[in-house]
């Protein structure tokens, strides 16, 4: 069976923190989505537990009539407990070594592996189509896991919102990027 699975990075936000809330455009950008999905066949949606990343999806729940499937596995990945000055830096470097972990914090590899857990789960299921809603880092680290060379680079170019489809048939994947900023 062939599934597609929409990773989408949440739309604008004002922050950093789990509870931060989609900006005004934020919000249009949201409606936007629905208006992207209102033609093409959902069955699931699943999200990061983090309010922007729910907020990005409730217009598109809401005209689906589907309802969001809250996982802490889509959370945004902690680089560090503790303020990192020249976090861009370290960042990249967990790109280059992904085992590479700051205090508190949590290595891509860590990150990848409860990421592409999900996404194994949507494999297996019997949902063709599903809508997975998270963000940048994290989504970087699943679409590197397709094509090893998405990588630093390309989450700096990541846009908020940003869609990227993954079709899996025969046990081969394509990748394409969806998404046009408005």
């Amino acid at each position: 069976m062939e599934k597609e699975i929409y990773i989408i990075r949440h739309c604008e936000a004002v922050g950093q923190p789990y509870e931060a809330n989609l900006t005004k455009r934020g919000l249009h950008q949201a409606n936007h989505l629905a208006d992207f999905y209102s033609k093409i066949k959902i069955d699931q949606i699943i999200s990061s537990p983090f309010l922007r990343a729910i907020q990005s999806i409730e217009p598109t729940s809401n005209e689906k009539k589907i309802d969001i499937v809250l996982d802490d596995r889509l959370s945004e990945r902690m680089l560090s407990s503790i303020d990192l000055p020249d976090w861009l830096d370290k960042l990249e470097a967990t790109f280059e070594d992904m085992e590479l972990k700051f205090d508190g914090g949590e290595s891509s590899q860590e990150a990848t592996n409860r990421a592409i857990s999900v996404i194994d789960e949507i494999i297996k299921s019997e949902k063709k189509s599903t809508i997975v809603v998270t963000h940048g880092n994290l989504m970087s680290l699943i679409l590197k896991q397709f094509n090893e060379e998405f990588g630093f680079e390309n989450w700096k170019k990541l846009s908020n919102p940003d869609i990227y489809l993954l079709k899996f048939k025969n046990n081969e994947f394509d990748c394409e990027r969806l998404w046009q900023d408005c």
